[in-house]
């Protein structure tokens, strides 16, 4: 049956420097999400969930997916570089075949929302790769909020939202600060299924963050 869908996207850092605490804290959260949404029916229909992780390279690791039907969750792996440019790449190429997929499918698809985390120095070229995954003239590019902890650069965490960008304040460890992210993303795509299935107008709406606890809010720049 067809239906109003709002595609979410955890694009998260997989390179060395995620060894440890908070490569296990986002693993350890993974289920929760799972059990949260995919438990909750309103929720689920209206939305689905894709993982990509990052490294030199970037993959997917759960297809988009309605995660009432999904067994279980994968796990990230920390290793390698912090390659952006690849992660972006990745993202643009996987929502353009889930959109043209959906679309087939008969559903109404709302413009995908972007769950960006990176805990290092970008290390490749990747603003050319950046322009084109937001560019107005590409109809299904993304809304992107961008979470920056441990080595990241704020300025750099700032260009890649979209919407909301966060960085890590220092007042919670890494493992309790990923905790918080994790839970913020739980939140949004609750609220973002509830509300969009309540509305009076028929149309999906967007929930994000105004505040996670451990991170900063911080002004997304302008494209």
């Amino acid at each position: 049956m067809s239906q109003q869908v709002l595609p979410f996207y955890l694009v998260c850092d997989e390179s060395g420097s995620m060894s440890g605490d908070p490569i296990n804290a986002i693993n350890k959260s993974l289920p929760d999400l799972h059990q949260e949404i995919g438990s909750n029916p309103v929720v689920a229909d209206k939305t689905r969930f894709c993982l990509i992780g990052f490294s030199n390279e970037a993959e997917i690791l759960l297809p988009l997916s309605d995660l009432s039907v999904v067994a279980s969750m994968p796990a990230l792996r920390a290793t390698g570089g912090t390659n952006y440019g690849a992660a972006f790449r990745r993202l643009k190429s996987t929502i353009d075949a889930d959109v043209t997929q959906l679309k087939a499918e008969g559903h109404q698809v709302y413009r995908p929302a972007v769950f960006f985390l990176s805990d290092g120095q970008a290390n490749s070229n990747w603003q050319s790769d950046y322009k084109a995954l937001v560019d107005p003239a590409w109809r299904s590019h993304p809304n992107i909020l961008a979470f920056g902890f441990g080595e990241a650069d704020e300025s750099v965490i700032r260009q890649v939202a979209t919407t909301k960008a966060f960085i890590a304040d220092g007042t919670l460890g890494p493992a309790e600060a990923l905790g918080e992210f994790a839970q913020s993303l739980i939140r949004s795509i609750v609220n973002s299924g509830t509300q969009s299935a309540a509305s009076s107008t028929g149309g999906a709406t967007l929930v994000m963050p105004d505040a996670v606890p451990g991170f900063t809010t911080i002004t997304a720049d302008p494209i």
